[in-house]
């Protein structure tokens, strides 16, 4: 697969990486065993990127993560493994950057991941009340114990990142990314560029909207997160499907599916960021690797946009309850 380097680290993984928010139950309940065949299939395909955080599953994720590493121990080494923290959810969802939080957050996840050191550790939301140069210190005190080898961040402004570059190099950036959330072409591509930051692409697919896979939101399991996502309750979604339908056509006649479709358009618009889709189905991860080969021509890029313009989409990408923490600005 196409490679790419994680910021200025020297470390490179594949174009496509593997989101593992699902291994925790984010979109219903999860399998281990599906899991594990998930992170298999990654191996085969060169998808060498994983992305997990402690709150994903309350620290699940990371822990089928890890269990597959010790099972598996070549995985390791081929596996460049992220995860992230932050985000406090009991009794009530918080942020915390301090140092004791984070450091504890940290130690809970490299014991969970079965390991002593990741290579990427993101701050998961950015915690207002605490500068982001102090936060950046001790991020950079985990460097140099060893801990963790770079240093990312996720849904946060250009201004945040432009100060915490001041103190220490940002590996990564984080946001969604995709045909219907566009957001980050209003700054963020930009400034990552400039400081030499990777941008990673979540949820490229539109949490599985942009695919093949024709979505009912009444059959989703009761704990699905998009059950109370605006765009897909109506009449936002039968629009937002009535729109998808047209780019699907679109991917059939290149004799692509959907969701690769999806992905080759965040390359195209950012030539070195990663994407990172979400799934814990061998199948669909095979369908998405294929989008770090797809070239797309100004040609090609004109036909998707007149098919799916700019701001097409239907409801905000996220409640009021799911935007908290997010940085916006714009």
């Amino acid at each position: 697969m196409r490679q790419v380097e994680i910021g200025r680290t020297g470390i490179k993984v594949g174009a496509v990486g593997l989101g593992c928010m699902s291994f925790g139950g984010i979109y219903g309940a999860t399998d281990r065993a599906q899991s594990h065949a998930a992170l298999k299939k990654a191996l085969d395909l060169g998808v060498t990127h994983l992305d997990t955080a402690l709150i994903y599953g309350d620290g699940l994720s990371e822990d089928i993560i890890g269990d597959f590493c010790a099972q598996n121990p070549a995985a390791r080494d081929q596996f460049i493994i992220a995860t992230k923290g932050g985000i406090v959810t009991k009794p009530e969802r918080r942020f915390d950057n301090s140092e004791v939080y984070l450091r504890d957050a940290l130690e809970g996840s490299l014991k969970r991941l079965k390991t002593d050191h990741v290579p990427l550790y993101y701050i998961h939301r950015r915690d207002a009340s605490i500068p982001v140069e102090d936060v950046m210190a001790t991020l950079v005190r985990f460097i140099e114990e060893g801990k963790i080898g770079a240093i990312g961040l996720s849904e946060v402004a250009p201004a945040t990142l432009e100060r915490a570059s001041r103190i220490h190099p940002v590996a990564a950036v984080q946001s969604e990314y995709s045909l219907w959330s566009r957001l980050p072409e209003l700054g963020m591509l930009q400034r990552c560029a400039a400081l030499g930051t990777t941008f990673v692409s979540f949820s490229p697919v539109g949490r599985g909207m942009l695919t093949d896979i024709d979505l009912d939101p009444a059959q989703l399991p009761s704990g699905d997160f998009r059950r109370v996502n605006p765009r897909f309750m109506e009449p936002d979604f039968s629009a937002n499907r009535e729109r998808v339908m047209a780019f699907r056509a679109l991917a059939r006649d290149r004799g692509v599916t959907t969701s690769a479709l999806a992905i080759a358009w965040t390359f195209a618009m950012a030539p070195s960021s990663i994407a990172i889709p979400g799934t814990r189905a061998a199948a669909h991860l095979a369908e998405d690797a294929t989008a770090a080969d797809i070239v797309l021509t100004p040609e090609d890029l004109a036909e998707i946009e007149a098919v799916l313009p700019v701001g097409w989409a239907y409801g905000p990408r996220y409640s009021y309850a799911q935007a908290f923490g997010v940085e916006d600005y714009c």
